[in-house]
């Protein structure tokens, strides 16, 4: 980058609206490099820390960049600052620079430039942890090196990052909805149908005439927030079964953790039943195919580009969700 400080360019950039932006005047490498931190990093703050520089110099040189392409490269959404159209076709140019240049400073110091691949993936809390081992195994079975960089948190704050390309990937149980100002792409990556745990000790018990069996039996249930235990109280409405709720858990290993210790029954998608049971050393009591989870990964890319997000896609459809 330090190669490219003090450059300028002159060009125009083609918008999605099939306009263009004419930068009559040379644009300054500062300006952009500045943009292109606080588009990585999501906040001024953030990339003044990274930069050195104070917030105020960063924010003045993305007024002078904003006059000179004449058109708003962020709005504020919450604490953060989301690109819009042309903010993100931008970035995708800056990106572009930035990488070549680290390329070729790594290239001057002797270092061998995309020795490994890097993919950042954003797990959301409803999704189970072992079905997202599940998913992004066959990243460690590609023949190139892939170093995987995980980060757990609500879909919301997922999302956020995932437009500002701080993550490539994110993975969720529901589709993204359509109402949020974010950039982005649903794959489905299958469906499977769901198994309910108990305890080995009490598997019995509840085991015989599922599901009525679950009438007053001691639940753990997901939290609201969850598409499933929307789909659970259906269901459980229709077959006319009241179990007693004892517990809500956002994060669903630490369901399954309670669940192992005999509080109460649990649920999983069957795709990983025979590993919810290795693990925990519990019983499956029942299943039903009534309810459907479905798994999506989430994506900036309308046509998957990424090579370990396209192995992540392809083996879940022809293997995991198949075989469910």
């Amino acid at each position: 980058r330090g190669l490219l400080e003090e450059k300028h360019l002159a060009y125009s950039l083609h918008c999605t609206d099939n306009t263009r932006i004419e930068i009559m005047s040379s644009l300054n490498f500062k300006h952009l490099r500045y943009f292109w931190a606080v588009a990585a990093n999501g906040t001024i703050a953030r990339a003044a820390e990274i930069l050195h520089v104070t917030p105020q110099t960063i924010s003045g040189q993305l007024r002078e960049l904003e006059e000179q392409v004449n058109a708003k490269l962020f709005q504020k959404s919450g604490r953060h600052l989301v690109l819009t159209d042309t903010g993100r076709l931008v970035f995708s140019y800056a990106d572009e620079m930035f990488r070549l240049g680290d390329e070729l400073q790594d290239v001057m110091e002797g270092r061998t430039p995309g020795s490994a691949l890097t993919l950042t993936v954003g797990v959301a809390m409803v999704v189970p942890k072992l079905l997202a081992y599940r998913i992004l195994e066959p990243v460690f079975q590609m023949p190139d090196t892939v170093r995987l960089v995980c980060m757990e948190a609500s879909l919301a704050d997922l999302l956020a990052d995932l437009s500002v390309h701080k993550i490539d990937l994110v993975l969720a149980d529901a589709p993204m909805s359509p109402s949020l100002n974010v950039r982005a792409y649903n794959h489905l990556l299958g469906e499977s149908a769901l198994s309910f745990f108990a305890m080995r000790k009490f598997a019995r018990k509840y085991k015989a005439g599922f599901p009525q069996s679950l009438n007053d039996a001691p639940m753990l249930m997901p939290t609201a927030s969850s598409a499933l235990r929307r789909s659970l109280e259906q269901w459980l409405e229709q077959q006319d079964i009241k179990p007693v709720v004892i517990a809500e858990f956002e994060d669903r290993a630490l369901m399954k953790a309670f669940g192992e210790a005999g509080t109460g029954i649990f649920t999983s998608p069957s795709a990983v039943e025979e590993d919810v049971v290795a693990k925990y050393g519990v019983s499956v009591i029942g299943r039903t195919d009534e309810i459907k989870e479905r798994f999506y990964a989430i994506s900036a890319e309308r046509r998957i580009k990424h090579p370990a997000v396209s192995a992540i896609t392809e083996a879940a459809r022809t293997g995991l969700f198949t075989a469910a």
